[in-house]
């Protein structure tokens, strides 16, 4: 439901707007979102040859189908969530067969799978650019097969030579098959199912994905959890809707130590339904079964972690306060811990999942678990961190020289700030600490007279603050705990209908009374844009 303070709006659809029931085109690349549903699966392709478009009946219930298999509320709308699920990065086969119009649409085909137990498998080509070895691959492919033979009677064994009944391959781009891939992010990787074709059970991973294992570092990929994913294709299951499923299309991070990880039990019930339960003792050996081979061995990570990082310190954006929020380069940066969610231009969420600060700003200090404060300064749009007493100037993602240096050099005394922002009305920085505020000079480099001042110059705005951003419409925004203020551009005062909930209007979430890991997900269906509250 929206908030009972919002403007009336247009409902955003897939290329259009509905208003009063009426359809009106979306500027933007057209047809993007009715290729990626149709992509997919879940909507029917136009037909050029007889003049047939999709109507906004198959479009909403497209939308609804591709919702139900990202464990999102099925409105049918083209809500916030939707459009960051689409972003999420995702197995590159189809959530259903490819549609058809309903006059002429065919039943799914059943469930294919091999029709031999024993299964040969190899790594035709490795990743190009990546700290994981050869080694480390080939052993996260054993073991994400193991997950599935442990439970079936299936047995999969390396071989050497050039004919594998899996050719597990790390491809860029167009690479010859129906599923080219699109660079870092989007599809990741896609496998055949079983049949008599000549790709059957073949599993192919995007070599532009920066691959990981044992990391709760959420910019990267982790290869065990993808793989795992993928040979479930390639013996035959294909993607459910089920959120707990590791056959759920759609990336959901690592899944634990490879060595300990085991299936959902929703999943071990469909892979019974195919192959039967594997038995623990067998009396006799088939007849061809090879000998079980030694597991390999495992290399630690890159970093030389030897066990896995814990989930829970990646913080939930749903949570709580945020340490430092800003505006740069005409996007939204929300930073907390060691995390930031990113916000486009057009105020959409680039990823559900936070990316890891050190990753993206190159130089800051890898101990560093948190930040103060961030802005982009209006003379030469270089990025101020602030962490305590010292700060680091940035030019777009890299360090500058001779940083960090201390707040002093801005005029600030000891002890660090609690926001930075620089106001559109007068283009004058300001800092804030406590229940004091400093106004800085950008192009004079000096405090402004009169200042340390108490309470901030806007009406209304809290007297003490977590973070404070300058957004592209001109407003100043202030944050506090769960809410945030709006103070429109050359006004002196918050505007009416204020605070509202930050979490809600800028992350995509539900209002929720408690933290979010304590009870449901926090997330949204459809909400007012920032802004829309006034």
């Amino acid at each position: 439901m929206p908030h009972p303070l919002a403007r009336p709006r247009h409902r955003r659809t897939c290329g259009l707007f509905l208003i009063l029931g009426h359809s009106q085109e979306l500027p933007g690349p057209p047809g993007y979102c009715g290729e990626w549903l149709s992509k997919f699966g879940s909507l029917p392709p136009a037909d050029p040859t007889t003049g047939q478009l999709q109507t906004q009946e198959e479009l909403s219930k497209a939308i609804a189908a591709m919702q139900r298999f990202g464990g999102l509320e099925a409105t049918g709308v083209l809500d916030e969530a939707t459009l960051a699920l689409m972003k999420t990065p995702r197995c590159s086969l189809p959530d259903l067969p490819a549609a058809a119009p309903a006059r002429r649409r065919r039943q799914a085909p059943a469930p294919t799978k091999w029709n031999k137990r024993n299964l040969s498998w190899r790594v035709r080509t490795f990743p190009r650019d990546s700290p994981l070895g050869r080694d480390t691959v080939r052993a996260l492919m054993h073991y994400a097969l193991k997950v599935w033979s442990d439970i079936t009677p299936l047995n999969f064994h390396e071989v050497a030579g050039s004919a594998a009944d899996i050719q597990i391959d790390f491809s860029k781009a167009d690479h010859n098959d129906r599923y080219p891939f699109d660079g870092p992010g989007g599809t990741v990787a896609h496998a055949f199912f079983p049949g008599d074709h000549h790709t059957a059970g073949d599993t192919h991973f995007d070599d532009d994905e920066a691959w990981t294992f044992r990391s709760s570092d959420t910019h990267g990929v982790d290869l065990f959890a993808v793989a795992v994913h993928e040979f479930g294709h390639a013996i035959g299951l294909g993607h459910v809707a089920a959120t707990r499923s590791i056959m759920q299309p759609y990336y959901q991070g690592p899944v634990g130590d490879p060595l300990r990880y085991g299936l959902p039990y929703a999943d071990r019930v469909r892979i019974w339904q195919l192959y039967g339960v594997r038995e623990s003792v067998s009396p006799t050996a088939q007849p061809g079964t090879p000998e079980p081979e030694e597991p390999p061995l495992l290399p630690e990570p890159p970093d030389n972690r030897s066990s896995i990082l814990p989930r829970k310190d990646v913080p939930h954006r749903c949570s709580a306060h945020f340490d430092a929020v800003a505006q740069i380069r005409g996007e939204a940066f929300f930073f907390k811990g060691k995390y930031f969610w990113r916000l486009t231009r057009d105020r959409h969420l680039v990823s559900l999942q936070p990316a890891q600060m050190h990753r993206f700003w190159r130089g800051l200090p890898l101990h560093l678990d948190s930040v103060d404060a961030v802005y982009e300064r209006t003379s030469d749009h270089k990025i101020v961190f602030f962490k305590g007493d010292r700060y680091w100037v940035f030019k777009d993602n890299n360090v500058e020289e001779g940083y960090p240096r201390p707040i002093s050099d801005f005029g600030l005394p000891p002890g660090g700030v609690d926001a930075a922002f620089s106001w559109a009305h007068n283009d004058k920085t300001y800092f804030f600490k406590d229940q004091l505020h400093w106004r800085y000079d950008e192009h004079t480099r000096r405090m402004d007279p009169g200042h340390p001042a108490r309470s901030p110059p806007w009406r209304g705005v809290p007297s003490t603050l977590d973070d404070a951003m300058r957004w592209s419409d001109g407003a100043a925004y202030f944050f506090r705990g769960k809410e945030y203020w709006k103070v429109l551009d050359s006004e002196l005062e918050v505007a009416p209908g204020y605070p509202q909930s930050t979490a809600r209007d800028w992350l995509v979430c539900r209002d929720l009374p408690a933290d979010p890991s304590e009870g449901g997900d926090g997330e949204a269906g459809a909400h007012a844009p920032p802004g829309q509250h006034d």
